[in-house]
């Protein structure tokens, strides 16, 4: 064990320079490097790859922080621990970034060509892809950088080509003209997690379609009229008696004059609205599905840049919304627009550049999805799958449950190139790898391909993402020991894009799920609740939370009072009282340090007091308790409990508790210097003890401080993660502290309330008749006497007359006395308290004379009226309290 180091601790904790030289030292000496020929238990873990375009944000702070706590924490326990990161390439963000280059340069990616765009691609991802790395690293992840991987490195594009193919093989892959979610800027379909809906108030037009054979009309709503000119049906449903003599005849389009049939489809809801639908198959996901069953054909009435083309009759050439504004005037100077009411619904848009998506039908590639979710859910079922928590697993069981195919191609140009090639001149498709393109076409033998242009879906590389990071399609030492990783940590709002991806994906190659735990956490919201965004502008900046408070200060923030998966609300005072509480521990370990100097570390424990039980005791309770919390994934609990220990019991209660042995000034023991030795080896043992407990928390913190501690190892993180030590749980001390503690406080509070100056001593005289509580008070009357401020500590029997002039408490079984005399003038009190008492009344008056005016009431805004109640009550308390010492003193 290494001695106590003499340069000690800074008055002040710096946390920028603590911080840069921990991480570096760390790096440097290899310590987060995950082992390969090793034997033992294993834990994995891949890191959700962030962007390459992106800068750290508060959600990536909180699942790095609470992925490193696991790590940290498995890695003393004495696992072998990997943890991988690595970044997506995220193709539309990363291509929209180099285009806004372009722009700006006068350009566009078509001037360059496909190559050299990609070239320019590549460039800008070199020089700014390792940003969001960096800021991850001064957060203090402890992943292995040395394996750090990129969505298209060359593993994970071979591994993408492989899948790719396989699937194509299996019949898993096709491509076939469905409806999709269309980007008219990005110019590309996008996945449903790219597009976000928002509430916008709108209109819902009700058109009026007439009866082509012989009289009558139908009325249909629509929130996007232009969408009319690409209907091949309106449905109504089977049991509806108000249109059962329609079925099967027809109705016509108005302006454009189409005739169309009317069906019979369950899916309608005949209570809602006229219990008509128009059907739009090319331009609405339910449409589409209700067209393949009735075998509708599907028109198309825009381009894919939205505007309006052959099939939109008179509006061919304008946008979408110009063919809006016109289509609704005629059919309202032509009497089909019934009426017009104001409607608010979700409207979709393009994550990326809050375009409007277009629902539409296009030849896309897809994967079978049915084939693939089965066993995805069975696993679930099987138990080889947990949610944390459970209540998650039935959002997945339900997504894979009613799962569509999945859209995976993409019309950009960075990103994983379609491995199929086309036949120039029959239809002769050729699925694999470049190098293997054939020679001539075996159908028609023709010598020239053309290669798709599309691009995957990047959650298609990201799918392979437990099993690509670790070498695959190559059998790797790392494939072998780490997989299935152990546990993924990601946000509730991707259980369906991500999650159940990489599950299926795990099942196909690798016949086992890809972890076993999903550890599922909340959204962080600003202090009023809500999502935060740039519209808004209430996002805040982790990098900046960083520089003023330190890395720590914002991870012990972010999870305390964090419950597996629920929303997180930040404020900012919380990062105050974080920060207090890492002063606390510094300022504590600065005054154990000055009294360690002369620690000798291999004596034995020597006598216990009751204090040195009760604090060892509480101690090894928490590790039991905090490594509980670890092992269920509630690490908001773990923090509340370290909180709790190490500001309540540690510092406010045993280190006050021991320093006159600590000072060599305790006159209730035989042998000082005893005593001092064994309050030095308890107060580091707990200390250090602690600070390991504290480490996957705030690790940088704990390492300085634990390197000046008397120690084993080079690290903290390398030190093994403490045990409950079975002969250090005494629950009767804890009992008998307990006693003490509460008698303690309520002397105190008898001071605080009659005004006693903090530094004039008092006699404090307790009654009880227990002989349990005698023995407790009278070995405690030490700790009594000290931190209860009192010059004599008498324990006397509860038939003893009882002291005059005194004030009281009961704690338990004790009565508690506080004689005034000589501590207060009595009289003086009453009259300063009658006076406070005067101007709390009379303000209490104006406040209820303000809350009882209707007119304030009702014109003032909530937040200021709600604050005047709250201001009332306080005041109402107040004066309760006043009146009540008052009272108490008057009866002296």
């Amino acid at each position: 064990m290494s001695d106590v180091k003499q340069t000690g601790l800074s008055k002040t904790y710096d946390p920028k320079e603590v911080e840069e030289k921990w991480y570096q030292e760390w790096m440097d000496k290899g310590y987060f490097r995950g082992p390969i020929d090793v034997e033992g238990e294993t834990f994995s873990v891949v890191m959700p790859p962030p962007n390459v375009t992106g800068s750290l944000h508060l959600g990536h702070a909180l699942d790095n922080t609470l992925q490193d706590i696991l790590v940290r924490w498995k890695r003393m326990a004495g696992y072998k621990v990997l943890w991988i990161p690595g970044t997506d390439h995220a193709g539309i963000a990363t291509q929209a970034k180099v285009e806004e280059a372009l722009a700006k340069e006068g350009q566009s990616k078509y001037d360059l060509g496909r190559e050299a765009f990609l070239e320019r691609v590549w460039d800008w991802k070199h020089q700014y892809g390792h940003r969001i790395t960096s800021q991850l690293k001064k957060l203090g992840t402890s992943c292995d950088w040395s394996r750090e991987r990129f969505t298209m490195d060359e593993g994970c594009s071979k591994a993408v080509q492989e899948v790719f193919i396989q699937l194509f093989e299996k019949d898993l892959i096709y491509r076939g003209n469905r409806i999709i979610n269309w980007c008219p800027k990005c110019q590309t379909t996008i996945s449903d997690i790219e597009v976000e809906h928002q509430e916008k108030g709108g209109n819902l037009w009700h058109i009026r379609y007439p009866v082509a054979e012989g009289k009558g009309e139908v009325v249909v709503a629509t929130t996007r009229p232009e969408t009319m000119l690409g209907d091949t049906a309106v449905a109504v449903h089977p049991d509806d008696e108000r249109y059962q003599h329609l079925i099967g005849q027809n109705v016509i389009i108005p302006i454009i004059d189409k005739t169309i049939p009317v069906i019979a489809d369950e899916y309608v809801d005949p209570s809602f609205g006229t219990g008509v639908v128009k059907i739009t198959p090319a331009h609405d996901p339910n449409d589409f599905e209700m067209g393949l069953r009735h075998h509708l054909p599907q028109v198309n009435v825009m381009t894919k840049e939205a505007i309006m083309n052959e099939h939109a009759g008179p509006y061919e050439g304008m946008d979408r919304y110009s063919c809006r504004k016109k289509l609704v005037s005629d059919l309202e100077d032509k009497g089909y627009l019934a009426k017009i009411d104001e409607h608010v619904h979700a409207v979709g848009q393009c994550y990326r550049c809050d375009t409007v998506v277009e629902p539409m039908v296009s030849p896309q590639w897809f994967v079978k999805m049915k084939p693939l979710a089965e066993p995805a859910m069975e696993v679930v079922h099987e138990g080889r799958l947990n949610f944390v928590p459970s209540r998650f697993t039935k959002v997945y069981l339900g997504w894979l449950e009613n799962i569509r195919d999945w859209c995976i191609s993409r019309q950009l140009w960075w990103g994983h190139r379609i491995p199929v090639w086309y036949c120039d001149d029959c239809d002769y498709i050729y699925c694999g790898l470049s190098e293997n393109v054939p020679d001539h076409c075996p159908k028609c033998g023709a010598t020239t391909f053309t290669q798709d242009p599309d691009v995957l879906d990047t959650w298609f590389s990201s799918a392979l993402w437990p099993f690509s990071t670790l070498g695959w399609p190559e059998e790797t030492e790392e494939l072998k020991k780490y997989y299935p990783t152990s546990v993924l940590v990601t946000g509730r709002d991707i259980i369906f894009f991500w999650v159940a991806r990489m599950v299926f994906m795990g099942l196909e190659f690798q016949k086992d799920v890809p972890f076993r735990d999903v550890f599922i956490h909340g959204l962080i919201l600003d202090g009023q609740g809500r999502k935060m965004s740039k519209s808004l502008g209430n996002g805040v900046d982790p990098i900046e939370v960083i520089e003023q408070y330190g890395a720590d200060t914002l991870r012990f923030m972010l999870v305390t009072g964090n419950t597996p998966g629920n929303d997180i609300r930040f404020h900012l005072e919380r990062l105050e009282g974080t920060r207090n509480f890492v002063n606390k521990i510094w300022n504590a370990s600065r005054f154990a340090l000055m009294h360690l100097h002369d620690y000798k570390g291999h004596q034995p424990w020597g006598e216990l007091t009751l204090a040195d039980r009760w604090i060892l005791s509480r101690y090894n309770s928490v590790v039991g308790a905090v490594t509980k919390a670890l092992e269920n994934y509630d690490i908001g609990e773990g923090a509340r409990l370290l909180y709790d220990f190490l500001w309540n019991e540690f510092c406010d209660w045993y280190i006050e508790l021991v320093k006159p042995r600590l000072y060599g000034k305790d006159d209730t023991v035989t042998d000082a210097v005893a005593s001092r030795q064994t309050a030095q080896k308890v107060l580091r043992h707990v200390l250090s003890g602690t600070l390991q407990l504290l480490h996957p928390y705030m690790p940088f913190l704990t390492e300085e401080i634990w390197q000046q501690l008397p120690h084993h190892g080079d690290t903290i993180m390398l030190s093994s993660w403490p045990e409950v030590d079975p002969n250090h749980v005494d629950y009767t001390a804890e009992e008998e502290m307990a006693l003490l503690m509460e008698l303690i406080r309520s002397a105190r509070n008898l001071r605080a309330e009659m005004n006693v100056p903090p530094g004039k001593k008092a006699e404090l005289i307790l009654l009880t008749d227990e002989e349990k509580a005698q023995k407790i008070l009278t070995e405690g009357k030490s700790y009594i006497a000290s931190l209860a401020t009192a010059s004599e500590v008498s324990i006397r029997s509860i038939k003893t007359e009882k002291p005059e002039g005194a004030v009281t408490a009961i704690v338990q079984r004790v009565e508690i006395y506080l004689p005034l005399k000589d501590l207060i003038d009595i009289e003086k009190e009453i009259e300063r308290l009658q006076k406070e008492l005067a101007v709390t009344e009379k303000e209490l008056q104006r406040l209820q004379g303000k809350l009882s005016n209707q007119s304030f009431v009702s014109k003032a805004p909530v937040e200021v009226v709600e604050k005047e109640r709250e201001k009332a009550e306080e005041g109402q308390k107040k004066k309760k309290a006043l009146e009540e010492r008052i009272g108490a003193l008057k009866s002296l």
